[in-house]
């Protein structure tokens, strides 16, 4: 059976003709980028193609509230832009994410998408520009310098929206383990050594407020996305757009989306400066940290099962070696593990590309664009994934807790108030050496009495204040 002929149609551009795929939406620019930055294979995330629609459909009805642009075209645009907004086309954005400086391919990508389906709208054919043009008509009032940055801030909003939900999910659970574990002592420890006394559900309401204070943080570098550099065109000067125009495409954007973006007051600063985006991402960066250490803590507190602590049971989600039988490994909190690494250095790469802007532009903006994505959409799922497959199905070993507490020397701090320092670190030691209890070492040698030693070292007082 013979393979159908691809069809091509010819455009030109001021380089020169090349050959376009007939059925494609996307047209010669496109296709110089495809030819230029063969790197990764991968493509935008669909929040940013859905902000630069966004960003192309407030442009135009802003161009056409102006009297810049004809009804005619502009409604045509609107409603092209308007599908790839709705979900449509988003196979036609094809450009890599490592391409040209600033994202030129990503914004002429998009431009000549909505052209040619404007195009078609109108009774043309894809690449008759005569009808619509994408730098003419769709770029109108824009260049990609303001573009593209624009669509970082409306993309990571529409993000961390999503990253914000599961993070409430996260905090609520481990609150809820709080609760459900609060009567479960367990033996508190500092340099990985045994110390005084703590509730187990102490520990995960601790876990739960963690979460809670990197979400304030996440959501006020949020805020500071939300003012948007669109207006300033190519060096921040506003060239090219009508004195109304910044003004009214905020107003669209704000109407498009339901957030409140407002319009830098400083567009040469807006279209320089990357420091929202490190502030956001050094928040995920915090984000990373501590969910790497509460992950590290249960993988710890659930070693074993009897060669470990033990101490509580992580959910039992697949088999863990294929060469032990019945062995299983706590993967949802390696797999945390693994995605905060890759967000910490993801931070590393937007700080090093943040410094790399030169005078009016930062060329490096595609880099800085795709790890702030990749890692706010890997915490996104992983930390999805780690609520529901990990922290909702944990169990408390209360009586394994128990044990360990009752033989751990720290319970010999509460003797300080009673005996002294000194005293009590003897005792510590010989409960050691012997391998006695604190309370039997101290109820031999008649420092206390068997009641006085129930009441005195009982580990539940001594996890809060009190005399």
């Amino acid at each position: 059976m013979k393979r159908k002929k691809k069809q091509f149609r010819i455009e030109h551009d001021t380089l020169g003709k090349k050959e376009v795929p007939a059925d494609a939406y996307y047209g010669i620019q496109t296709v110089r980028a495809l030819e230029n930055f063969p790197i990764s294979g991968i493509k935008q995330y669909s929040e940013f193609i859905l902000a630069t629609a966004l960003i192309k459909k407030a442009a135009v009805l802003t161009n056409m509230d102006v009297g810049k642009l004809d009804r005619r075209r502009g409604n045509a645009i609107t409603k092209s832009a308007g599908e790839i907004i709705e979900g449509k086309l988003h196979d036609q954005f094809v450009v890599d994410v490592f391409q040209a400086g600033a994202g030129t391919s990503h914004n002429m990508n998009a431009n000549e998408v909505i052209a040619n389906r404007a195009i078609e709208m109108l009774g043309g054919k894809k690449g008759d520009y005569s009808i619509i043009h994408p730098n003419d008509h769709v770029n109108m009032s824009q260049s990609t310098n303001d573009v593209f940055p624009t669509a970082m801030r409306i993309s990571a909003v529409f993000a961390t929206d999503k990253l914000l939900e599961v993070l409430k999910g996260l905090s609520n659970a481990l609150k809820s383990k709080g609760k459900a574990f609060d009567r479960v002592i367990k033996s508190g420890r500092t340099h990985l050594q045994d110390a005084v006394p703590i509730r187990l559900g102490q520990e995960f309401k601790a876990y739960g407020d963690i979460i809670d204070n990197v979400t304030k943080e996440i959501q006020q570098a949020g805020r500071r996305l939300l003012l948007l550099g669109i207006g300033g065109s190519a060096v921040g000067t506003g060239v090219n757009t009508h004195p109304q125009y910044q003004k009214k495409i905020i107003a669209h954007l704000r109407r498009l989306t339901g957030f409140k973006f407002a319009g830098s007051k400083n567009l040469i600063a807006s279209m320089q400066s990357m420091g929202h985006f490190m502030s956001l991402s050094g928040t995920l960066r915090l984000l990373a940290v501590e969910a790497i250490k509460i992950a590290n803590d249960l993988r710890l507190m659930s070693s074993g099962p009897r060669t470990g602590l033990a101490e509580i049971r992580l959910p039992a989600v697949q088999p863990g070696s294929s060469i032990m039988p019945g062995k299983v490994n706590p993967v949802m909190a390696e797999v945390l593990n693994m995605v905060g690494f890759q967000v910490i250095g993801n931070d590393t790469t937007i700080t090093l590309a943040a410094q790399a802007g030169q005078l009016e532009l930062n060329v490096m903006m595609p880099v800085i664009n795709y790890n702030l994505q990749q890692s706010i959409h890997l915490l996104t799922n992983v930390i999805n994934v780690f609520t529901e497959r990990c922290v909702k199905g944990i169990e408390a070993n209360e009586d394994r807790c128990r044990e360990l507490a009752e033989r751990s020397p720290g319970l010999a701090t509460i003797l300080n108030q009673v005996i002294g320092y000194e005293a009590a670190a003897r005792i510590a030691k010989e409960a050691l050496a012997s391998g006695k209890s604190v309370r039997e070492i101290v109820v031999e040698k008649g420092v206390l009495s068997k009641e006085e030693s129930v009441r005195i070292l009982d580990p539940h007082k001594m996890t809060r204040p009190g005399k």
